[in-house]
């Protein structure tokens, strides 16, 4: 704290920023803040748009006798669409009622039973 401290009394107070005593340009910075942002655009923010709406387009396009995997790792054949839920069967008998939300990957063509 005391060599921080020792380094601001050093510092002139009315020194001049630029080289020839005008003010820095604070475009530099703005230009930086920019990149990061477009950097951050790109690589982060629309690829997870992209996938949101592949998802979002996936169920709403669910239909009867699609075969589907729920967030929690269940498998099932949809036995009826409703607009929020899906009536899923999971084994034999036992059907469950699903949010639609919960619907994340169509198993349909990659695994042929």
């Amino acid at each position: 704290m005391n060599l921080l401290y020792s380094f601001l009394l050093m510092a002139p107070a009315g020194a001049p920023a630029g080289a020839e005593g005008q003010p820095a340009s604070a475009w530099p910075t703005i230009l930086m803040f920019g990149a990061i942002i477009l950097v951050m655009w790109l690589f982060m923010i629309r690829p997870q748009r992209k996938q949101q709406k592949e998802l979002q387009n996936f169920r709403n396009a669910l239909k009867k006798g699609d075969k589907v995997v729920t967030v929690g790792g269940i498998y099932g054949e949809i036995v009826e669409v409703t607009e929020k839920t899906c009536l899923i069967k999971v084994d034999g008998d036992v059907k469950l009622r699903v949010d639609k939300q919960g619907l994340v990957k169509d198993y349909s063509e990659t695994n042929p039973q």
